[in-house]
Parts: structure tokens; C-alpha cells; sequence
């Protein structure tokens, strides 16, 4: 009864963080900026640290089932 909302994040955090890294770095290979009124560089790497920290929130929300 418990897993089913642990799945339910795990996913929500998963797909977002990564989501996020795909959208991030599709943008910065175009050369496209990733937030608008922001530095490019600044930008990229709130991103993607962003992006990799859902992730392994998801990930690890998956080992704990």
C-alpha cells in the first residue's frame, strides 16, 4: 500500500531531472539561451545541476522501495 506513492515520485522525480538534462543541453548545443535574462553559463550549469539532483532524488527513491 505504501509503494504505490513512493513509485508515483520516484517517476515525477525521474522524468523531470531528466527532462530537464535532456532540455538543458538540446539548448546549449543550439547555442539557444536556457533562461531568459540570465548568463548563458550561469544558466546551464543551475540547470544541470538541477536536473542530475532530481534525478538522483528519483533514483533513490526507487531504492528505497
Amino acid at each position: 500500500m505504501e509503494s504505490g506513492p513512493a513509485v508515483f515520485a520516484g517517476a515525477a522525480f525521474t522524468l523531470f531531472g531528466a527532462g530537464l538534462l535532456l532540455w538543458t543541453s538540446v539548448r546549449v548545443r543550439l547555442r539557444e539561451p536556457v533562461a531568459e535574462g540570465a548568463e548563458q553559463a550561469t544558466a546551464a550549469v543551475l540547470a544541470s545541476v538541477f536536473g542530475a539532483a532530481f534525478l538522483a532524488a528519483g533514483l533513490w527513491t526507487f531504492t528505497r522501495l
